[in-house]
């Protein structure tokens, strides 16, 4: 019977003294517990608490926490010196090399060690709990805990329940998790668990943008941070996180879910990490960088340095498109012949709208409307467009005050692609029972500093405009990455909210 530990003194054991174990330890000792550390290194455990040490004085000195309150934190913080000493431990929580057998010997060893009620737990980001338990005898007491870098800062924990996981144990980890100041959501265990898994989209839709050579990773960049609200473009991350980090991770969801298209990356990502770009670590990955490691990108805006066109005609009827124009200072016609077309497609590029509607491509120039359309406008036009038209309706909408991008021609532009995807993926993970709706969008947002969750960003758009995008897509491009999940597909034509359970 797992113990109740929401509340009174708790024995948590942290094996491994890295970044992510002294973390643990760390946040196990201010939420009033005891920490037992151990590190298989000499002195590495010893190192880390004069760091977790050193964490608490600056917190101090902040003024974010009492002086008595990190001393008594500190007498909280034990180092003991072998696996023996676990003995007296609640829960352990291993966060050692993300290698399965070490991770299996480790626990074969803890379970001679703790007592028959204490609760096994593995910090691993990649590997499967059901694996690692594999060789425990009693395989209903290991779960995962799986903690966000740096452990302080990140205060998501996801509980991983592996199916042979007692519901007392995860229970007992959800308090332990609150305890520590984390926020937990309870995840099915399976690749990547949740968040890793729900930010696969994000990544390979940026990468597959760049594949087919529609934008530059600085044009995607820019458009989903200012049209979008995302902190970083997906190229900023990959960066940031280290190619070398990621490219394997997005391998082994990919393989993990069979080869599941929808969560498919593409080769450049693999590229970068055979030349040794591996992101800001190296100086160089998507972008380059300086010394002091700031980024070097090129614009993302487009040349606005033509006459801008005051005359425009559109394709068809679309009263936020005709409403844009007029504030710009455009004048919209009838179609004379001579000045641009413009349209405002959802889900399609310039090139099936130029055929469905009878546009002439050489002018037709395709805005975007969806996202924080002040802040920044992608522009689009078919292949054979004539540059001119383009730069005149940039020059254009230049005049709103929002920056312009422009772009080769792409179904669902930059921002409709990529956040229907986001959409579709963490529908599909609701759909699959990964985790709880409300969870997974807890999850994104705490753990990928998300700007909304994926089905409350599917709840924005609106499920029947999501679809409605991923259809397009599926039908030009021919391919099941853009298979709509039936969570989403459900929902969209009953009218429901992402949210509503089955």
């Amino acid at each position: 019977m797992a113990r109740d530990f929401r509340s009174g003194n708790v024995m948590v054991g942290v094996i491994g003294a890295g970044a992510m174990g002294r973390g643990i330890a760390q946040v196990t000792i201010t939420g009033g517990m005891t920490a037992l550390l151990y590190d298989a290194a000499d002195g590495a455990a010893a190192a880390a608490r004069s760091f977790i040490f050193g964490m608490l004085d600056r917190a101090v000195d902040k003024g974010r926490m009492g002086a008595d309150e990190a001393a008594a934190a500190k007498d909280r913080l034990q180092v003991v010196d072998g696996l023996d000493a676990m003995a007296d431990a609640e829960v352990v929580i291993e966060a050692i090399v993300e290698n399965l057998d070490v991770k299996r010997a480790v626990f074969a060893d803890l379970e001679r060690a703790v007592g028959d009620d204490a609760i096994l737990a593995s910090n691993t980001s990649s590997l499967r709990i059901a694996a690692i338990a594999a060789g425990c005898e009693r395989k209903q007491r290991v779960a995962g805990l799986h903690f966000f870098n740096p452990v302080p800062l990140m205060k998501l924990v996801e509980v991983v329940r592996a199916p042979a996981t007692d519901d007392d144990v995860v229970a007992a980890l959800d308090a332990l998790g609150r305890r520590m100041g984390r926020v937990p959501v309870v995840v099915r265990d399976g690749p990547g668990f949740l968040v890793n898994l729900g930010g696969r989209a994000f990544t390979t839709e940026g990468l597959r943008l760049a594949h087919e050579g529609i934008a530059t990773p600085a044009q995607v960049d820019a458009v989903m941070r200012d049209a979008c609200g995302f902190r970083m473009g997906p190229f900023e991350l990959m960066d940031l996180t280290g190619i070398d980090v990621n490219f394997p991770a997005s391998m082994a969801i990919y393989n993990g879910y069979f080869q599941d298209r929808r969560m498919a990356t593409y080769p450049l990502h693999e590229s970068l990490r055979e030349a040794g770009r591996l992101g800001r670590k190296t100086g160089q990955g998507h972008y380059r960088y300086d010394g002091k490691g700031g980024k070097i990108a090129d614009s993302a805006d487009a040349d606005i340095s033509a006459e801008p066109a005051r005359r425009v005609a559109l394709a068809e009827a679309h009263e936020g498109l005709e409403k844009l124009l007029r504030e710009a200072g455009a004048a919209v016609i009838e179609d004379d012949g001579a000045c641009p077309v413009l349209a405002a497609p959802l889900g399609e590029d310039a090139t099936a709208v130029a055929v469905r509607t009878g546009a002439d491509a050489r002018r037709l120039v395709a805005v975007d409307l969806t996202g924080d359309i002040g802040r920044r406008l992608t522009i689009m036009s078919a292949p054979g467009a004539d540059p001119a038209q383009r730069d005149r309706v940039a020059a254009l909408l230049a005049g709103t005050g929002a920056a312009v991008t422009a772009i080769h021609d792409s179904p669902g532009f930059i921002a409709q692609r990529m956040r229907a995807m986001v959409a579709n993926l963490g529908c599909e993970i609701a759909q699959i029972g990964v985790a709880a709706p409300a969870d997974i969008d807890t999850a994104m947002t705490l753990g990928l500093n998300y700007p909304l969750g994926p089905l409350a960003l599917t709840d924005e758009m609106g499920a029947d405009t999501v679809l409605a995008i991923l259809g397009h897509l599926q039908r030009i491009t021919g391919e099941e990455r853009y298979r709509p999940s039936q969570w989403l597909r459900r929902r969209a034509l009953l009218g429901l909210p992402a949210t509503t359970p089955d």
